[in-house]
């Protein structure tokens, strides 16, 4: 009689003894959850041994497991190396998993807000226990991803294994390639820094090229004419909720026509016009329990190893400072995986290059397995595919190329150098008069002329001989130079009372802005044929008790400039810009009856305050 009302584990212990039901008892358990395989199973796995029992259970979790019946039961041998898959498809499920478990861990400490999400990244990385690092994996992980899944791509358009009965197959990859660079698209706009709203400024951008229905797109896709609040929400519902939702589905699409129709063999080991890949030999049998399992831990482990060696010691995702759409920075460009449309933009209408083109591009891409019809895979034999497969390759890269900012983008060189030495922090860089110390920003105006002293004169001689030089009259008063130096400064409602009268030298206790001083000199010079006889200066005034603004100043003589570069007469000198007369439109000239050049003026400036970071 039972000991309960009901058979139980009382009974089976008063039957058999403690020992052996509790054995039987764990036994069964590790059966159910492994949907066939008991402890001895898995013990003779591990060691590497033949199954015991027959039928073979180690076959058993395929049929019955939730999520082993997604892997084939075994492989054939030809595909168990690291040719001709190279573990690119398991890697990029790999990553979806990755990707899903650390954006989750980051979503308890972010809120889709323009006044919030920039702090709860700040938050993140200081006060958040492994905040910066798990999302330097995240992020480091996404980029990963794209490029896993684009090899992925492009393995199975070199080897052909898109080729019938696999065409539905290759057209889900190819919607898990689109999925995949959209999610990196959403979730480079959710830090809400400089960095991410230009970026994502300029993809979305393309919405407005639309047909007919542009502005309506844009609206759909911002939330407003302008990213924004509701552009924000928009990116973050996507990125965590309606982009995972297609990537997972069509994931498990693309592993279930995996499995129907079986991994495609190297080329070579395949008839011409044959498709053995379910037709496996028993001697050619590798059991995916245990061979082809722990070969796919290994390659996690190790991919898992190498980014987090990675991320803890070479690699920090960008934060740049707070989104400001009233700043546009310098050399702003798309995400690097979109640079190939930006590059394509630069030939022709946004229109044709950014929705035309690209849209056409995919669109061949999903129709390669019905133009490539010849029967056989192999090289040989298909030289036209693999031809297009290189061009294809070469062909993005030399737009990517185009896509960065130093190719057909002109920049003035003095804009480049004022924004170099004054930019805000971005990719872990600043701009270098930011690390001026604020009790090194004496009040005064230094030039680069006071670097270059002669032999026998002191350093305060050659800078009042210098100012002697460019003027003749009280500062800001009747030489044109000062003039316009005098104008900019007003634009920027800077009190010309709070200037100092006359250039100073740069305090012994100041080395940190002496450095900076040198760095503009060196930054000219390197200029010098877009910037002759140039000089620079740095004018420190006291605007609060606790804040320094600091105004950088370059002055030219002007050259003509064609396509970025200076021009030259024939015997090799700069083509100057002359002053003229407004009435008569001739040249103005000098005591000495040469042309004046026409002298030229920019300026940049910062505000230091007495508790900035920067220096520390």
């Amino acid at each position: 009689m039972s000991i309960l009302p009901f058979p139980s584990f009382l009974d089976d212990v008063k039957e058999k003894g403690l020992r052996k039901a509790v054995v039987e008892g764990v036994n069964e358990t590790v059966e159910r959850l492994t949907a066939g395989m008991n402890i001895q199973d898995i013990r003779e796995a591990l060691r590497g041994e033949a199954a015991s029992r027959r039928p073979n259970p180690r076959l058993q979790p395929h049929a019955d497991s939730f999520w082993m019946h997604m892997r084939p039961g075994y492989y054939h041998q030809d595909m168990t190396g690291v040719y001709p898959t190279f573990r690119l498809g398991w890697l990029s499920t790999y990553f979806v998993v990755f990707e899903t478990i650390t954006g989750l861990l980051l979503m308890f400490w972010y809120t889709p807000s323009p006044e919030i999400a920039y702090g709860n990244m700040l938050s993140i990385l200081s006060n958040v226990p492994l905040g910066q690092f798990m999302r330097d994996m995240h992020r480091l992980g996404a980029e990963a991803m794209v490029i896993i899944v684009a090899l992925h791509m492009m393995r199975t358009w070199i080897t052909g294994s898109y080729k019938k009965p696999r065409q539905f197959t290759w057209f889900t990859g190819l919607l898990l390639l689109v999925i995949t660079g959209l999610l990196s698209f959403t979730g480079y706009l959710l830090p809400w820094d400089q960095l991410a709203l230009w970026a994502v400024t300029i993809g979305a951008s393309m919405a407005e090229a639309t047909p007919v229905i542009g502005e309506q797109v844009n609206l759909i896709v911002r939330g407003a004419p302008e990213l924004g609040a509701n552009g924000l929400l928009r990116f973050y519902l996507m990125h965590v909720l309606l982009l995972p939702l297609f990537l997972f589905i069509f994931t498990g699409v693309h592993y279930y026509k995996v499995i129907i129709h079986g991994h495609s063999l190297p080329p070579q080991t395949e008839n011409i016009g044959e498709d053995t890949a379910k037709r496996v030999p028993l001697d050619k049998r590798v059991y995916y329990i245990p061979d082809i399992l722990s070969n796919e831990i290994l390659w996690i482990a190790v991919t898992t190893f190498i980014m987090t060696v990675l991320c803890i010691w070479f690699y920090h995702a960008p934060l740049e400072n707070h989104a400001d759409p009233q700043v546009t920075p310098l050399g702003t460009t798309a995400p690097w995986y979109f640079l190939w449309i930006q590059g394509a933009l630069k030939l022709g209408d946004k229109f044709l290059m950014g929705i035309f083109f690209p849209t056409a591009a995919l669109g061949l891409l999903a129709a390669i397995p019905y133009l490539d019809v010849t029967p056989s895979r192999r090289y040989a034999h298909r030289r036209w595919m693999l031809t297009a497969a290189m061009a294809l390759i070469s062909f993005a890269t030399v737009l990517s190329y185009m896509g960065l900012p130093e190719f057909a983008v002109a920049t003035s060189a003095e804009t480049e150098i004022l924004h170099d030495l004054t930019k805000e922090p971005a990719h872990n860089a600043v701009g270098a008069m930011r690390t001026v110390p604020f009790a090194q920003a004496a009040p005064g105006m230094y030039t680069t002329e006071q670097l270059f002293v002669p032999e026998g004169q002191t350093t305060r001689d050659a800078v009042a001989q210098f100012e002697a030089e460019i003027r003749e009259v009280p500062i800001y008063l009747d030489d044109s130079e000062f003039d316009e130096l005098e104008a900019h400064l007003n634009e920027a409602h800077l009190p010309i009372d709070q200037i100092p009268s006359r250039f100073s030298v740069v305090p012994n206790d100041s080395p940190v802005l002496l450095s900076v001083l040198e760095k503009l000199e060196e930054e000219i010079q390197h200029r010098a044929s877009e910037l002759p006889n140039a000089w620079g200066a740095i004018i420190i005034t006291p605007w609060q008790d606790n804040l320094r603004r600091i105004d950088m100043v370059i002055s030219w003589d002007t050259v003509v400039i064609e396509a970025g570069e200076p021009k030259y007469n024939d015997d090799g000198t700069p083509q100057y810009v002359y002053l003229t007369d407004e009435e008569t439109g001739e040249p103005i000239l000098d005591e000495m009856g040469e042309p004046v050049v026409h002298r030229s003026i920019a300026t940049a400036h910062i505000y230091l305050h007495e508790d900035s970071a920067y220096f520390d």
